[in-house]
């Protein structure tokens, strides 16, 4: 079974009215258009041509969530739990409200998430730096006082990077945020020129934010088209522009640590933050052939690009969502065909077990995945 699905952009501040427009040949929209959903998370379930929604169809039974994002500023600096901590803390939360502004867990659930760029210059921040590679970005700063505090504390024992992480986000260095967010102006560095541009964007969008300072802290990622990131439980991150694809596990479960006017828990952020420093891999398939896949180590869903120039056949394991993102688009199963227009989606149902590609374009398929949790 074929079901053909749409839904509604989301509105959220840091969307754009070009992106998504662009991606589907339309007049810019009037709001910023952020997110659409597809899939059945109860919190926005795809809408079903002729009416209704996925969640009826499947009573809210799909392992993972589809996305569109199209990012024009920065998004929330943040973390996703483990499955064990989302449990515990939905179950310490159940006297909130589910919408409740103060509340960190939304459902019981974790939420790895792996995003791929549909445009060269997808930028994100994912992941924290090398030490020793921090202390070289702070000397662009010069012998500035607050460049030397911050610099002074990343040299001390321990797990340093929480310890200051927890002392920028939980109001302790107000001085020090002002004084490194003061001397972004005139930071200069051949080696970090990227990282300060866009920090130094950061900061004119978030003025006096702390965040601001803690994203000097993180890898700066540029995808270009069809590489990807996959993002672990516990691992720092934000997308700073651009868009892509993006599919996670069926959670909405977000800890925030900046940029960002909603409820930030920083207790709560720093219990489930992973301070292990590192680069974060690009994922960079073959984009010439037929199928290329984005492997996971996750069995809550898996993500594959189809290049559609003729025809072609690809085995799935349902339920699946097929997403058009260029092109002409058509899918074809055992008794049925649809055009896939794009910017929207078809359900397949888990009774099928390959699809038909046809016409010239490009389109994402969304299933469970295999590996193991």
């Amino acid at each position: 079974m074929l079901l053909p699905i749409s839904n509604v952009p989301r509105d959220y501040a840091w969307g754009s009215t070009t992106l998504l427009a662009d991606l589907e040949d339309r007049a810019p929209a009037a709001a910023p258009e952020a997110e659409v959903w597809f899939g059945d998370h109860p919190g926005d379930p795809a809408d079903v041509s002729g009416g209704g929604t996925l969640a009826d169809v499947t009573g809210g039974s799909l392992p993972y969530l589809l996305k569109l994002l199209a990012a024009a500023d920065p998004l929330s600096i943040q973390v996703h739990p483990t499955r064990e901590q989302a449990v515990e803390g939905f179950a310490r939360e159940q006297g909130l409200a589910v919408d409740a502004p103060a509340r960190n867990y939304r459902d019981d659930n974790h939420k790895p998430e792996l995003i791929v760029a549909l445009r060269d210059g997808f930028l994100a921040l994912a992941g924290l730096r090398p030490v020793a590679d921090t202390q070289r970005l702070l000397l662009a700063f010069g012998s500035q006082p607050a460049a030397d505090q911050l610099r002074g504390w990343l040299s001390a024992d321990g797990d340093v990077l929480r310890d200051v992480i927890a002392r920028l986000l939980g109001g302790q260095a107000d001085d020090v945020v002002a004084g490194v967010i003061a001397g972004l102006d005139t930071a200069t560095s051949d080696e970090f020129a990227a990282e300060l541009a866009v920090v130094r964007d950061i900061a004119a969008r978030n003025p006096g934010d702390a965040g601001v300072v803690v994203a000097l802290l993180m890898n700066l990622v540029e995808l270009r088209r069809g590489e990807a990131i996959f993002l672990r439980a516990g691992l720092l991150h934000a997308y700073v522009s651009g868009i892509g694809v993006e599919i996670m596990a069926a959670s909405d479960n977000v800890l925030r640590g900046g940029l960002t006017p909603k409820h930030i828990d920083v207790p709560e952020l720093l219990s489930v933050l992973d301070t292990t420093p590192g680069d974060v891999p690009v994922q960079r398939p073959d984009l010439t052939a037929p199928v290329a896949e984005y492997p996971v180590p996750v069995a809550d869903f898996g993500l594959r690009r189809v290049r559609i120039d003729g025809a072609v056949s690809v085995e799935i394991t349902g339920p699946a969502i097929v997403l058009a993102t260029a092109g002409d688009v058509r899918v074809a199963a055992a008794q049925s065909a649809v055009v896939v227009p794009v910017g929207t989606a078809v359900y397949v149902s888990q009774d099928e077990d390959s699809l038909l590609f046809s016409g010239a374009g490009e389109a994402f398929i969304a299933q469970p995945g295999h590996a193991a949790d």
